[in-house]
């Protein structure tokens, strides 16, 4: 299971950002598989969800670190079960590695504010290796550039083709690739799963 703990960056200069990351989450995980808590808001500016598919884990992670001015800490590990109606009100492992993340993620003064924690066993090593990679994953997201995410969004989860993206946008099927090239589109859809299966591997 895992578990993200979310804490808004410079909430008193920036005011409350967390109703438009609570609408934001839930289009982008609304087809997205294993969401057994939707994210909802804990306390003053932190929101927290409980998921159990890892690439689903993954999708939330890279869109809070492209949105940007979030702390982003992922739990990986048991809950005390059942879960009740609310994260706010469920207890594990799992809900205390999420909080040590968050904080980890939030005092660390990196590029890429991420941390994942999945306690001392056999499970940490993995969830190292799947922080480090999605730290990577979160530097090239959060550089991308407009022009590179107005093709990007276009292209995923669509059956549209580079060809439908130019005529859309108006440019050339080459003017396409090359955005999509310095997006680094193609990159990074081979790194998610690999990703996803460290987060795996640490949730074993």
């Amino acid at each position: 299971m895992f578990v993200m703990t979310v804490d808004q960056d410079a909430s008193t200069r920036r005011g409350d950002l967390v109703p438009g990351l609570l609408e934001r989450l839930a289009d982008v995980l609304a087809s997205e598989p294993g969401v057994l808590r939707g994210f909802e808001r804990t306390v003053g500016d932190e929101v927290q969800g409980v998921l159990e598919d890892p690439s689903t884990v993954v999708s939330a992670a890279l869109e809070m670190l492209r949105l940007g001015g979030w702390s982003v800490g992922i739990g990986v590990g048991p809950a005390d079960l059942p879960l009740p109606a609310t994260s706010r009100a469920a207890t594990g492992p799992v809900f205390v590695r999420a909080r040590a993340a968050v904080e980890r993620a939030r005092g660390r003064g990196s590029a890429v504010p991420l941390a994942v924690d999945a306690g001392d066993g056999p499970g940490a090593v993995p969830a190292a290796e799947a922080e480090a990679v999605l730290r990577l994953l979160g530097g090239v997201v959060g550089r991308r550039t407009p022009a590179g995410w107005e093709v990007v969004d276009l292209l995923a989860g669509s059956e549209l083709r580079q060809k439908d993206v130019a005529a859309r946008l108006g440019v050339s099927e080459q003017a396409v690739s090359q955005r999509l090239r310095t997006a680094l589109w193609s990159e990074e859809l081979a790194v998610r799963p690999v990703a996803a299966r460290l987060l795996a591997e640490g949730d074993r």
